[in-house]
């Protein structure tokens, strides 16, 4: 399933609520934002690192039954609204490196998001499918030489 346009506009609302409890011109704090998405009734939930929430929303297309792993999709999303408002999430006054951390529903941590950092980047699983098999493909090639 792939997010609606609507489905990226309610996160992005959500995630401009996170961004305004941490305003550029404020100390900074060290705390990574955790998200949690609750299947049974399409929340996002957004708390701090002492699970203080900071917003909640109900996302209407994950109300929707889907044969699909809604985590799979909710972090999708997530990662597609993060890239579409990349300079306001980091302007937060938030400490570098600070991450968006994906949490399953008992609240242990299913996968980084998205990582803010200056000098570091985490690479989607999804860029790095059949890297090892053009790599080995490559290895041969340059040994025929």
């Amino acid at each position: 399933m792939k997010a609606a346009q609507q489905t990226i506009q309610q996160i992005q609302r959500a995630l401009r609520k996170v961004a305004e409890k941490f305003p550029s011109a404020a100390d900074p704090v060290l705390t990574d934002i955790h998200l949690q998405v609750k299947p049974e009734s399409g929340e996002l939930l957004a708390y701090n690192d002492d699970m203080n929430e900071l917003t909640r929303i109900v996302v209407d297309q994950w109300l929707e039954p889907t044969d699909e792993d809604l985590y799979e999709v909710a972090a999708v999303a997530i990662k597609q609204s993060i890239v579409g408002m990349k300079e306001t999430i980091e302007s937060m006054s938030i400490l570098h490196p600070f991450s968006f951390v994906m949490m399953g529903e008992d609240g242990e941590t299913l996968q980084d998001v998205y990582l803010v950092d200056d000098d570091a980047m985490i690479l989607d699983t999804e860029l790095l499918k059949g890297l090892n098999e053009e790599l080995d493909q490559f290895l041969r090639e340059l040994m025929r030489l």
